[in-house]
């Protein structure tokens, strides 16, 4: 069996000798132009602010592929719609509200919308946001007080004083 032998050049591009003095045999190179400053920063959009961003041109991801972002998001959706009481715990079957889970996880979907904005098609853009809104909105209706109803009696409902 025949076996190729590969030779290699190796060139040290180092500027510098190990004892800090420049080197004579190196080759300068022309520094690279400086980057241009960013731009400074602007105030981060509150919470609530819709999103302004470009769409991504691309074909919709195929709803039955487990690994798509829609999947992707709706599992975490579903830990938070399952802290809210809105459907049984996965793994245990029962149906229990933990706020303190639910505001994780409403928060974790949130930055992850603010994480992914510009990067998403029309159709992860209305799952998301359709989530979220959603999610948002069984949260607030769970954290609210509740108005006090007037208790009437019987004898108040049959008009007998």
């Amino acid at each position: 069996m025949s076996e190729e032998q590969t030779t290699f050049k190796v060139t040290d591009r180092r500027l510098f000798n190990p004892d800090g003095t420049m080197r004579e045999d190196s080759e300068r190179e022309e520094p690279a132009p400086p980057a241009p400053e960013p731009a400074p920063p602007t105030a981060a959009a509150p919470v609530d602010a819709p999103l302004q961003e470009r769409v991504v041109e691309e074909e919709p991801d195929d709803i039955n592929n487990p690994a798509s972002f829609v999947n992707f998001v709706m599992s975490l959706a579903s830990n938070a719609a399952a802290a809210l009481g809105m459907m049984e715990h996965p793994a245990t079957g029962q149906v229990k509200v933990d706020l303190q889970l639910a505001q994780y996880w409403i928060e974790t979907l949130t930055m992850l919308r603010r994480k992914t904005t510009g990067n998403l098609t029309g159709q992860e853009i209305e799952v998301f946001d359709g989530l979220l809104s959603d999610l948002r909105m069984q949260y607030v209706s769970l954290t609210q007080p509740r108005p006090k109803t007037p208790q009437f009696s019987a004898q108040d409902i049959m008009g007998r004083r």
